[in-house]
């Protein structure tokens, strides 16, 4: 059973509600990460032409509407050199979605621009930028490090979009706007996992979150950041909700640590990192997570169950390994009684009697 919870402070395993979801029995997410080898992914799809300068092959089909004019877009995507298969941005890596507003895109991001508005929510392609509508032929010799003339393959993914006709950007927006979009795209989230949409919902989280990156939060101090951490956190306990689901748990486990970063206390983090290292066979530090959770919530059943689940666990595997063992050496044989040369004993029992005969008449001639 999973489910929404439902008052800000619910117990980590069996409440209801509006903010975080609870994965009962089983800054950075998206659907599957993309393998990061030596260069650009092979793609078997068809070419299309968007541009002259612009082709894409789809890697992964999106979904909805694409995005129009002046749409804050956001993305993930690595970018190499065509010619070197040289690797000089990776947001995945960074944990850093872009924004890109399209119509406003800087000059070298145009070729990006052109696929992205091709492109649905939930769509991962290959993109061929000629050198023109990228870093032109001057290059970039800053960070990123481009070469002059360098044509540019993008592996993109389209988280989504937010339809703005003034096309205002994050960092135009008050800290108000920035919470409040951040919000809705969690509601938005909640509603997508009550439907079990769930690569759509985290989606919708990741977004969320995209509004309360590290260059916002640093600014803020006092109720806009406790205001701000109310939406954040739960976005990142809802992604790993989610991912616990799809049998994700590494990535469960890295969202809930970037909640524990920020709160070392926090019971549900602690919960559904515990439930993840244990579908991980990681049982000793899952055992830590749910005794420190039950330290703050020494009432909650959905701890105590997991923890009773554990100690079976250990109990099944011991007496699997006692039953291994004894079928491996088998019972310990009787001791047999040991051979006896009785030719020896008789020999030691004539040597002994003659002695005592010797001993006898030594004394009468005494």
């Amino acid at each position: 059973m999973v489910e929404l919870e439902e008052r800000p402070e619910p117990s980590p395993g069996n409440q209801d509600g509006d903010d975080e979801i609870v994965a009962e029995g089983a800054s950075v997410v998206h659907g599957e990460l993309p393998q990061d080898d030596s260069g650009p992914p092979k793609v078997s799809s068809a070419v299309e032409v968007l541009h002259v300068k612009v082709t894409k092959q789809i890697i992964k089909e999106g979904r909805g509407q694409k995005p129009s004019k002046y749409s804050t877009c956001f993305m993930h995507y690595r970018a190499w050199t065509e010619s070197t298969k040289h690797k000089f941005e990776d947001t995945w890596y960074e944990q850093q979605p872009l924004e890109l507003i399209l119509g406003k895109e800087k000059k070298e991001k145009t070729g990006l621009a052109i696929g992205i508005s091709s492109m649905k929510s939930g769509e991962r392609a290959l993109l061929n930028v000629g050198w023109e509508l990228g870093y032109g032929k001057e290059g970039n010799f800053s960070f990123p490090n481009v070469p002059p003339m360098a044509d540019i393959v993008y592996e993109v993914e389209l988280i989504g979009f937010d339809e703005t006709k003034e096309g205002k950007a994050r960092s135009d927006m008050t800290v108000e706007e920035r919470i409040g979009a951040a919000d809705r795209r969690k509601m938005d989230g909640n509603e997508l996992f009550k439907e079990d949409k769930l690569e759509e919902a985290m989606q919708q989280y990741e977004m969320a979150i995209a509004y309360m990156g590290d260059d916002f939060m640093f600014q803020l101090f006092g109720k806009y950041r406790d205001m701000a951490m109310a939406v954040k956190n739960p976005c990142h306990l809802n992604m790993a909700a989610c991912l616990i689901k799809l049998k994700r748990y590494d990535e469960a486990i890295a969202q809930c640590g970037i909640v524990l970063a920020e709160d070392e206390n926090n019971v549900k983090a602690l919960f559904r990192r515990g439930k993840a290292r244990a579908e991980l066979g990681q049982t000793h530090a899952a055992r830590e997570d749910f005794m420190k959770a039950r330290k703050f919530a020494p009432e909650d059943k959905a701890i105590t169950k997991e923890l009773r689940l554990l100690a079976e666990d250990d109990k099944a595997v011991y007496q699997k390994q006692k039953e291994l063992y004894k079928g491996l050496f088998g019972a310990r044989p009787d001791p047999k009684p040991e051979s006896k040369n009785w030719l020896v004993l008789i020999w030691y029992w004539l040597l002994s009697l003659f002695r005592q005969l010797f001993k006898k008449e030594r004394q009468k001639a005494d």
